[in-house]
């Protein structure tokens, strides 16, 4: 299981919310590349950032910080936030990110999602972000009414291969992943899953490394230092060298 450490970006600020609440917005570290770095030599492969003033707005803010991490650090750079359209799409995956995540354009504009998919394969992965089971767009502050079983079965049947799945109420509480709603999205769909949102600790990485989940995204507990990056990934290799 890959563990992604997360650097989310608001006005060039690495930060955290609560909740998916902007309102509840707080710095958490100083420099976005040199956090990078330190999770570089903690042993991460993978960085999951998102750019939450492109979340809600559309418009990718904070692109130049990311190209920044893709092009200074060795690490592999997943994407999301603000990518609605395929000159953006083209933008990241042209210039070093390994991975962009389409998140409001599943839900509103699912063409795009079939282009991209089509130009990039498993370059492209869907993020379903929900609340009780229902799919949130616009950086969560839209309520769509899809169930998140029901986008993840449409999105699969266009060829998406990679899912992050965020419970928005799980998300910077330190309060465990929904291993419920997680195991059911993986029994519903064959793609790989990757869990956002709650990791608090060691036990919540083993939980999801033994629900073979494919990939873990910790946030909020690495910043606090509840959890060990370089123990969990340490877990997620040990738990894939098993299988």
């Amino acid at each position: 299981m890959i563990v992604l450490p997360a650097i989310d970006l608001k006005d060039g600020n690495c930060v955290r919310l609560l909740k998916g609440d902007y309102s509840t917005v707080h710095k958490v570290a100083d420099n976005p590349i040199e956090t990078a770095l330190a999770f570089q030599r903690d042993g991460a492969e993978w960085i999951h950032m998102v750019d939450l003033d492109g979340a809600k707005d559309g418009v990718t803010v904070n692109h130049g910080i990311i190209l920044k991490v893709c092009e200074q650090t060795s690490l592999k750079v997943e994407v999301g936030g603000g990518i609605r359209d395929m000159e953006t799409v083209d933008f990241y995956l042209q210039n070093g990110a390994a991975r962009v995540i389409l998140g409001s354009a599943a839900v509103k504009n699912k063409n795009l999602v079939v282009e991209a998919v089509k130009k990039y394969g498993d370059k492209i992965a869907v993020g379903i972000d929900a609340i009780n089971g229902t799919v949130c767009a616009e950086g969560w502050l839209d309520n769509s009414g899809v169930q998140f079983i029901e986008l993840a079965r449409e999105m699969e049947k266009i060829g998406v291969s990679k899912i992050i799945f965020t419970d928005i109420s799980k998300d910077g509480m330190l309060s465990g992943p929904n291993l419920n709603q997680l195991d059911e999205l993986k029994s519903a769909v064959d793609c790989d899953i990757i869990a956002s949102g709650g990791v608090s600790n060691l036990k919540d990485i083993i939980n999801l490394a033994e629900l073979n989940i494919y990939g873990a995204i910790a946030g909020k507990a690495v910043y606090t230092g509840d959890l060990s990056l370089r123990a969990a990934i340490e877990i997620g290799k040990r738990v894939e060298n098993m299988e």
